[in-house]
């Protein structure tokens, strides 16, 4: 069964800063059921919750940095559970966060927290992944190991499937590997050249692999994955929703265009 596809605001980013109703009113226009957030944008939680509502449009998630989370919790958090979020996820880490770093046990520990006070709020916390996590710490990959440390119930998967098929792993076969613990499923496509220098992903040395080179973000289903599979993983491993990101716009279309093109894909396909 189709699983309900959303869009990562963050994909049309100035469109939002500018006119966020508007915005908004387009993704529903396309044809998305749902958004997940990367910031306010000015606006307040009530509001944002007030025009999801009015449109039709379901608020999944939101990246919220990390330090903001750890800096108030409880305020942070609050926000999002008063727009209506299910889930509030960690998107990325600064260098000295990252594995393989003195303080990625900080970010295990906080994660531990941060799914306790999200659960409080009614949510679920995920982790977006880079390639970063996808170096060898004592035979693992980090990002296994983040699972392995921090429980089920207080964090779970939101698998990007271009940077786990940058790091060196088929996208389908990781969501599989995090059945029953994989919710969201990020739904972004590329088209590059992985670097010749692969060590690093059989752990002979701890660095993250390289980017490929002549790496372009492109519209899902322009670029080298193969969405069939990934959706079908998706929909055996339990996903409740699918969301497209593209980090940056390419093939001489605009950020809205690209995130049309997406959808006009996936329905396609017979989503």
């Amino acid at each position: 069964m189709a699983l309900p596809i959303a869009v990562q605001v963050y994909s049309v980013r100035d469109d939002a800063a500018a006119d966020l109703r508007a915005t908004l009113q387009s993704i529903k226009n396309m044809g998305y059921d749902g958004v997940e957030f990367a910031g306010l944008y000015g606006n307040k939680p009530a509001d944002i919750k007030a025009m999801c509502a009015e449109i039709g449009l379901t608020p999944i998630s939101a990246h919220v940095p990390y330090l903001d989370m750890v800096k108030d919790p409880e305020g942070v958090l609050r926000d999002y559970a008063e727009i209506g979020c299910s889930y509030v996820v960690i998107p990325y880490l600064t260098p000295e966060y990252r594995p393989g770093e003195d303080k990625f046990g900080e970010v295990i520990e906080n994660a531990k927290m941060l799914g306790k006070k999200a659960n409080e709020l009614g949510m679920t916390l995920l982790y977006h992944n880079h390639d970063f996590e996808f170096i060898k710490l004592n035979g693992k990959y980090a990002l296994d190991i983040l699972y392995e440390e921090v429980p089920a119930d207080l964090l779970q998967t939101e698998l990007d499937t271009c940077w786990v098929n940058v790091g060196g792993e088929v996208p389908a076969d990781y969501i599989r590997k995090y059945a029953g613990r994989t919710p969201v499923v990020h739904l972004k496509d590329f088209f590059g050249e992985k670097s010749d220098d692969m060590y690093e992903l059989i752990g002979i040395e701890s660095k993250a692999p390289k980017r490929p080179s002549g790496f372009e973000f492109r519209p899902v289903g322009a670029g080298l994955q193969n969405f069939p599979e990934i959706l079908k993983a998706s929909e055996e491993s339990g996903a409740k929703w699918v969301i497209v990101e593209q980090d940056k716009p390419s093939m001489g279309l605009t950020a809205m265009e690209s995130i049309k093109k997406s959808i006009e894909y996936l329905k396609s396909i017979g989503y």
